[in-house]
């Protein structure tokens, strides 16, 4: 039997929020033309509250620690696993699962939702009772939701802010890299022209050498065959002076 205990719940620092616009299946109706809740949950390691209104009534559901650890020994899970399951379910509505809210007699309601677990189909849930102020309950619930869109405007303002601010970013380094993309290109062509223009000078000055060098060469060919010559003369004119003087001689 499923029941509500009214042990103490262990206050701790830190807590998670949701709530969950939850589709009901339609076989849920049960002569009503609603067929959706919001559930807003407070997520503790241990333990969790409920609250839950379709616009006009309200209920709630206080899972103390001890009832979620006698809930989880049933399914083989530690307590914070048994949380962390619920709120899966709880903070989004799950693909394929059955969701109902069914009356459990006395203004009681009994929320639960189905999933399959090593290939077994299964129901998890909960019994809820009456807000002891209805309308309280469902205000919390608004003033979470409008609190929650508030802070998501922000957080999207925040975001196309910083957005905009990388995109200008963007847009500078892209400027800055075509910027030095061409001084690139035109260093990279003034250097070249210089390295052409130097290439040249040199080359012009090795034909330069090259053909002084031939000059020189053919020159110095040509002053060694005169020498040559000279030295031919040379000895021909002095035999024939020795000559000469033998004529002389007799």
């Amino acid at each position: 039997m499923q029941t509500l205990s009214s042990s103490p719940i262990k206050e701790e620092k830190y807590s998670r929020k949701s709530c969950l616009k939850l589709e009901l299946s339609e076989e849920n109706a049960e002569n009503s033309s609603n067929n959706s809740i919001f559930v807003m949950a407070t997520w503790f390691s241990t333990h969790f509250s409920l609250s839950i209104t379709d616009g006009l009534n309200s209920w709630i559901c206080i899972a103390s620690e001890e009832d979620v650890r006698e809930r989880a020994s049933q399914w083989d899970q530690s307590a914070s696993e048994y949380v962390e399951f619920a709120e899966k379910y709880l903070g989004f509505q799950q693909f394929g699962s059955v969701y109902r809210f069914s009356d459990a007699g006395n203004g009681y309601r009994r929320l639960s939702f189905t999933f399959e677990k090593e290939g077994v189909k299964l129901e998890w849930r909960w019994r809820c009772k009456p807000s002891p102020d209805s309308k309280k309950t469902t205000a919390a619930v608004l003033d979470f939701l409008m609190e929650s869109n508030i802070n998501l405007s922000v957080e999207v303002v925040k975001k196309d802010e910083a957005f905009e601010k990388l995109k200008a970013e963007a847009e500078k380094c892209l400027a800055l890299s075509e910027k030095l993309s061409i001084e690139k290109e035109e260093f990279e062509s003034e250097v070249y022209a210089k390295f052409v223009n130097v290439l040249n000078a040199k080359k012009g000055k090795l034909r330069e050498l090259r053909d002084r060098l031939s000059k020189e060469k053919v020159a110095g060919k040509q002053l060694q065959e005169e020498d040559v010559s000279s030295e031919n003369t040379v000895s021909y004119h002095t035999g024939s002076d020795k000559m000469e003087d033998s004529e002389d001689d007799l």
